[in-house]
C-alpha cells in the first residue's frame, strides 16, 4: 500500500461516496410512508427489530454530514431523494438545502431517484407506476435540475425485484419467486421513461446504477455451468442486456408482461440511450446445480425450489457480513462487460463498493478499498472507459433486513447519542485525495 492508488487515475475521474435516503434520513413523520415502513413494523422482518424512524438522523444533522464530505475531498455525493418524502407538502425543501449546502461546499450532489423506498400507495407489479415514476423524476428535476449535473434513476432493480418480490426478505416482503418477473420489466420501463423525463425537464449526464459480480460455476461439470450460467442471467444479463442492448437474454422476454409487441415497444423505451452506466459491485458469487435443499448464504436463506445453489467462495478473506474480499473480480466483471457490450456499453461509473466491519480501527476496510481501487484502475489500462468510483458508504446506516447490525460507513455513526465519529479508513481515504491534487 505504498504508492497513492488515487494518483493512477486521470485528471477529472470522479471520487465520491454513496448513501440513501432511507438508510439514513429518519425523519419518518416527516414523509409520506414507505413499503419499508410497512415491512419494519411487521415482528420479525429486521433482525434486531429496529426500523429508520431516525436512522442516522442526516434530515436534522446534513449539515454536520456535508462538513465530513467537504473535509473528506470527495469530488461528489451520490444520495438519493425519499420519493415518499417528495409525496408530502414542502417535501423537496430538504433536498433544496441539501443541494445547496453541497454546492456551497464544492462537493458536486449525484441525485438517486428510486433506492427502494417506494411509496406505500404504489406497486411494482402495477405497470402504471412506471409513469407514476417518470412524473415523479420531472418534478425533482423541476426543482433541482439548476444545480444537479449528474443523475441515476434507479438503484440496483436486481435486489429489489429478487429480494423484496421474489423471496420476500426485503420490503414489501413477497415471496412471488418467478412470478416476480413484471416488477423487474416494469422498474426497467420506469428507468425509460424517467430519462426521457428527464431530458425534457432540461437534465442531462444520467445514468442507472445496477449491482453485478461475476458468476463463478461451481466446477466444470455440465450441471454446475449450466447453473451458473443461469443465475448469470438473472441477476446480470436480464438488467444489463435490455437497457444495452434493446433486448431480454433468450427466452425471457416471453416471461414479461404483454403480448410481444407490447415488450419489443417497451424496449425501445427501455433502452434509451444514458450517458454513462453505473455498476454496484462487492463480490463474486459461486454457483451449482440445485441441491434439494434450503441453504443458507450470507443472511440469505435461499428456497430448495431454486434452479441453482449459491456455493462458499473458499481461500479469500470474508467481510463481517460473510461476503468474500476479491478484488480481482472487479477488474474482470468491468472487462468482461467491455468485451461483452463492446461499443455499446457507455463510460462506467462505479456507483458503490465497499465492505462491512465494525470497529473504528478498521484496518480491513483500507485493505479492501485499496484492493478494489487498484483492481479499477487495472480494468482502466484494459481499455475499460471508467469515469468514477463510489464508495459505500459515508456513514454507518440502517442495513435493511439486517437493521443496525451491518457497519459500511467510513463514519462510525453511535445509534445512541447520533455522534459521528471519522474511522480509520476515511482518514485514510481523505490523505489520498488530498494528496492526488
Amino acid at each position: 500500500m505504498a504508492t497513492n492508488p488515487i494518483a493512477q487515475f486521470p485528471a477529472g475521474f470522479l471520487w465520491g461516496v454513496s448513501t440513501s435516503a432511507h438508510q439514513i434520513e429518519g425523519a419518518a413523520d416527516a414523509r409520506e410512508p414507505s413499503v419499508w415502513d410497512v415491512f419494519t413494523a411487521e415482528p420479525g422482518r429486521v433482525k434486531d427489530g429496529s426500523t429508520a424512524a431516525v436512522a442516522c438522523d442526516h434530515y436534522h444533522r446534513y449539515r454536520e454530514d456535508v462538513a465530513l464530505l467537504a473535509d473528506l475531498g470527495v469530488d461528489a455525493y451520490r444520495f438519493s431523494v425519499s420519493w415518499p418524502r417528495v409525496s408530502s407538502p414542502e417535501g423537496l425543501d430538504f433536498y433544496d438545502r441539501l443541494v445547496d449546502e453541497l454546492c456551497a461546499a464544492g462537493v458536486r450532489p449525484v441525485v438517486t431517484l428510486f433506492h427502494w423506498d417506494l411509496p406505500v400507495t404504489l406497486d411494482w407489479l402495477e405497470r402504471d407506476t412506471a409513469s407514476r415514476f417518470a412524473e415523479y423524476a420531472s418534478v425533482v428535476a423541476g426543482r433541482l435540475g439548476d444545480r444537479v449535473a449528474k443523475w441515476i434513476t434507479m438503484n440496483e432493480p436486481a435486489e429489489h425485484t429478487l429480494l423484496g418480490h421474489a423471496l420476500g426478505v426485503h420490503a414489501p416482503g413477497r415471496r412471488l419467486m418467478f412470478d416476480a418477473l413484471p416488477v423487474a420489466h416494469h422498474q426497467l420501463l420506469a428507468h425509460g421513461l424517467a430519462v426521457r423525463a428527464l431530458r425534457a425537464a432540461g437534465a442531462g449526464d444520467i445514468g442507472i446504477a445496477n449491482s453485478h459480480g461475476p458468476t463463478w460455476p461451481a466446477s466444470g461439470t455440465p450441471e454446475d455451468v449450466a447453473a451458473a450460467e443461469f443465475y448469470d442471467v438473472l441477476l446480470n444479463r436480464l438488467f444489463s442486456d435490455p437497457l444495452l442492448l434493446g433486448r431480454y437474454p433468450e427466452g425471457i422476454g416471453e416471461l414479461m408482461p404483454g403480448t410481444p409487441e407490447d415488450v419489443a415497444t417497451d424496449l425501445e423505451v427501455i433502452a434509451e440511450p444514458v450517458d454513462w452506466y453505473g455498476i454496484n459491485y462487492y463480490a463474486p458469487t459461486r454457483v451449482g446445480a440445485p441441491r434439494g435443499e434450503a441453504i443458507e448464504f450470507g443472511s440469505l436463506s435461499l428456497p430448495a425450489e431454486l434452479p441453482f445453489s449459491v456455493r462458499e467462495i473458499e481461500g479469500h478473506p470474508m467481510t463481517d457480513f460473510g461476503w468474500p474480499v476479491v478484488p480481482e473480480a472487479l477488474t474482470e466483471l468491468l472487462t468482461g462487460f467491455h468485451e461483452h457490450y463492446g461499443d455499446r456499453l457507455p463510460p462506467v461509473v462505479v456507483t458503490e463498493n465497499g465492505c462491512s466491519y465494525e470497529g473504528v480501527e478498521d484496518r480491513e476496510r483500507i485493505a479492501y478499498l485499496d484492493g478494489h481501487i487498484r483492481a479499477l484502475h487495472r480494468a482502466v489500462e484494459a481499455g475499460v472507459d471508467v469515469r468514477g468510483y463510489f464508495v459505500w458508504s459515508l456513514l454507518d446506516n440502517f442495513e435493511w433486513a439486517e437493521g443496525y447490525a451491518r457497519r459500511f460507513g467510513l463514519v462510525h455513526v453511535d445509534y445512541t447519542t447520533l455522534k459521528r465519529t471519522p474511522k480509520a479508513s476515511y482518514g485514510w481515504l481523505r490523505d489520498l485525495l488530498r494528496a492526488r491534487r
